[in-house]
């Protein structure tokens, strides 16, 4: 089958919306990104992985587009412009696809317009219902970049970004599609907030993945977008597997069979040793939960030697957005990082003696030599599981 490769990528998070910023956020010797605030729990401090940076206007965007998700795609399609345009020019508009992870879309505005009309004052003008459809994320970078191919939101939930990059693959390799713009974007809102509190999930400090003291996850937002195609590019997306053990609608299934199996079939799709594993991105949620299960899945898969690091602490869960902005973070690992340093994971240090040993990366660490491969995690409610295999070119 042909080679997928990553030929471009961009990301807006809560560590900035530059490489550089990026880059430093990663290997910083104290974490950033992530940051208290009551700017949608009014009264409730909690720490969030918001979007500081600003985001591009929405003048000339039609009314049921005009969302902070939508947004926060065109702020990372706007570095990305001019090489998807060498793709349209080359191929064809039909030619171009846009397979986007979105969960929230126009939730948040759809929250404000709700509390108007409770309040007496009627729907706010122009206000489009449509805003709240997932679809129209894909609409809307498809109708930016003039592309007339297939264009569609996958909504897994947190699966959702890792496995729209997976759909691009699929898209390249059956000829459907000969570039494909692929990612995530997912916004802040007060009702996803609730949602996740109302599990008891949600920490009001900087989540403590793998910690025997963990309390649950920040809430993040974001957006990371790639030009996916069959000519070489800088990264090579190897493998990706998927699985779905819908062990049930909210806890993922205590063994970590699904995520496991996810993992193995990305390992198998890319024809690589776990050995052969340089670093995993764990999805690394910081729930009692998911860390269990995920430390089962990667110790069984991959040993207890494998470096990882849950990179949620620094941007939060940005839901749908997470697996495509740990998918820029892999692209930042194996691209230009000749000493292999790795992205670090923050905790207490507390280990907990129910999970198995992992190696965690420690600040400063590195492997000595470039990345040759790395593995990024994804688990979704309702056990809907993805493993995106990257490698150098």
């Amino acid at each position: 089958m042909a080679a997928v490769f990553l030929q471009a990528q961009s990301c807006v998070c809560a560590l900035g919306d530059t490489p550089e910023a990026i880059r430093a956020g990663l290997w910083a010797g104290a974490p950033g990104g992530v940051a208290p605030t009551d700017l949608h729990t009014p009264g409730r401090v909690l720490h969030l992985g918001a979007v500081g940076t600003p985001l591009p206007s929405l003048e000339g965007v039609p009314s049921r587009q005009r969302s902070r998700n939508n947004a926060l795609l065109l702020a990372a399609l706007a570095p990305l412009r001019a090489c998807i345009q060498v793709a349209v020019d080359r191929f064809g508009p039909q030619r171009v696809a846009v397979v986007l992870g979105v969960s929230t879309a126009g939730l948040d505005e759809g929250v404000t317009a709700v509390r108007q009309v409770h309040a007496g004052f009627g729907w706010p003008h122009g206000y489009d219902y449509a805003l709240q459809e997932m679809g129209n994320a894909a609409q809307c970078v498809a109708q930016q970049l003039g592309t007339s191919g297939p264009a569609y939101v996958i909504s897994t939930a947190c699966s959702s970004g890792a496995k729209a990059i997976a759909t691009g693959a699929r898209l390249l390799r059956s000829g459907l599609a000969d570039a494909v713009v692929a990612g995530g974007g997912d916004a802040l809102s007060a009702f996803t907030i609730a949602g996740f509190s109302a599990l008891d999930a949600v920490s009001a400090e900087r989540c403590n993945p793998l910690s025997a003291n963990r309390r649950g996850i920040n809430i993040g937002e974001g957006a990371a977008l790639f030009l996916m195609g069959r000519d070489a590019g800088p990264v090579r997306l190897a493998g990706w597997g998927e699985s779905a053990d819908a062990h049930h609608m909210s806890a993922p299934e205590p063994g970590g069979r699904g995520a496991a199996e996810a993992m193995r079939r990305a390992l198998a799709r890319a024809g690589v040793a776990a050995a052969d594993i340089d670093y995993v991105n764990l999805h690394g949620t910081a729930t009692e939960q998911n860390d269990a299960m995920e430390s089962l899945a990667v110790h069984r898969v991959l040993g207890p030697d494998v470096a990882v690091s849950s990179t949620k602490p620094l941007t939060g869960h940005a839901l749908a957005a997470a697996g495509a902005i740990e998918a820029a973070f892999a692209w930042h690992t194996l691209v230009d990082n000749p000493t292999g340093r790795l992205p670090v994971h923050w905790w207490d240090g507390v280990v907990d003696p129910a999970l198995p040993a992992l190696r965690p990366v420690v600040p400063g660490m590195a492997l000595g030599r470039p990345v040759r491969h790395v593995l990024s995690n994804s688990f979704a409610f309702g056990g809907s599981n993805a493993a995106l295999l990257f490698a150098q070119s």
